[in-house]
Parts: structure tokens; C-alpha cells; sequence
């Protein structure tokens, strides 16, 4: 993502006081979720009106993931998501999180949707316990997409068990369809620097 400069000829210098934040999420860690924290609150200082968050991720940890949406639920700015390279299992989730219309996917950019895994090894009761836990997250995070991307409540369940449950990747041109994503582009962050002159 490009940032853009606008500046009047009738400024001969200048210096922003605070340098307009984007924030880039390539993994879904406990350490990434803390500093994607940190980069939110930062954002809300800077007089921006919207926060870009540019997505190039693998996945990662569900509780992390949870992290962000929080963040972004509770902020005053609306966020706009973009998609480069991919978004894949919470990297697709985040997406779309982002503000209606200010979801963006790259033209060559993949996204990839599938079930909660559970991964963990102990007594059965531990396992019923991890799986109960999986199928709960799952059951949230499907309905917050079907609710973010205006589909009827199950309707990405249902095209994951049209596939068996697999790993179900998209190209752009889908993920419009569905209304994952609004823009088949990356936008540009514009930065104006104007001098207005009035008499009062």
C-alpha cells in the first residue's frame, strides 16, 4: 500500500507532528495481537479518518484473532482491510472486519476460509474439553462473518460442508461475490497538506 502526498505550493516546510498509522498483520500471535493493540491506539492520535490494516497472513492463534476484533469493534475510527498476497483462515476473518465499502483484496491476492482446528494432545476429558472450545469458536466466528459480509446466518458453514470441511480458497472475483471483500484493487493513503486563507 502507497501513501500519497498532496502538498500546497504555499507550504515551503513542513513536519507532522504524528505520521498517519498503517497497520500490517502477518501473523495472529499473542505478541502481534498486543502490538496490533498499540498500533489502534496510536492510529486514534494521529487525525486520520480511517485506520488501514493490510493482511498477508497464513493464520494463526483464534485467541489472538478475537484480540483484534475487539479492537477494532471499539474504535472510533472506521477500519479499512486490505488483502495482499493472502489472508488466509483468521487472515480471511479479519478481512472482513473491515468498515462496509472499505474492504479491499488485491487483484492476485488468494483467500483462504476453514473450520477451527484443535490441536491438542491429553486425557480424553481434556480433549472433549478442546473440542467443545473449538466448535464454540467456530460457531462465533462463522456467524460474524455471515453478519459482516450480509449472508443469512450459516452460509459459510454450509459452503464448507459442500467441500467437506476442506480448506476452501477464493480468488477475488469470489470474494466480491460473496461480500467478503468490496474492491478489486489496493488503495492508496492520500495525505493533503493545505493552506486555507480566509477574512473574517
Amino acid at each position: 500500500m502507497k501513501a500519497i502526498l498532496n502538498v500546497s505550493p504555499l507550504i515551503k516546510e513542513f513536519e507532522l507532528r504524528y505520521k498517519p498509522v498503517i497497520i500490517t498483520v502477518n501473523e495472529f500471535t499473542e505478541k502481534s495481537a498486543k502490538e496490533f493493540s498499540t498500533q489502534m491506539s496510536l492510529a486514534h492520535n494521529t487525525g486520520q479518518k480511517v485506520i488501514p490494516i493490510v493482511i498477508d497472513s497464513y493464520g494463526g492463534q483464534v485467541y489472538s484473532l478475537m484480540r483484534m476484533i475487539s479492537e477494532i469493534r471499539s474504535s472510533k475510527l472506521p477500519v479499512a482491510t486490505i488483502v495482499q498476497g493472502k489472508a488466509m483462515s483468521c487472515g480471511a476473518v479479519l478481512t472482513t472486519f473491515g468498515a462496509p465499502g472499505m474492504r479491499y483484496m488485491d487483484p492476485d491476492a488468494t483467500l483462504m476460509i476453514h473450520d477451527v482446528a484443535s490441536g491438542m494432545m491429553g486425557k480424553i476429558a481434556e480433549l472433549k474439553a478442546d473440542v467443545a472450545e473449538a466448535e464454540r469458536l467456530n460457531e462465533a466466528i462463522f456467524s460474524m462473518m455471515d453478519k459482516n459480509c450480509g449472508q443469512v446466518e450459516g452460509f459459510f458453514m454450509k459452503k464448507l460442508k459442500k467441500i467437506d470441511r476442506a480448506d476452501w480458497y477464493l480468488t477475488p472475483k469470489k470474494c466480491k461475490k460473496y461480500n467478503v471483500v468490496n474492491h478489486i484493487k489496493v488503495p492508496h493513503l492520500r495525505l493533503n497538506l493545505s493552506v486555507d486563507i480566509d477574512l473574517k
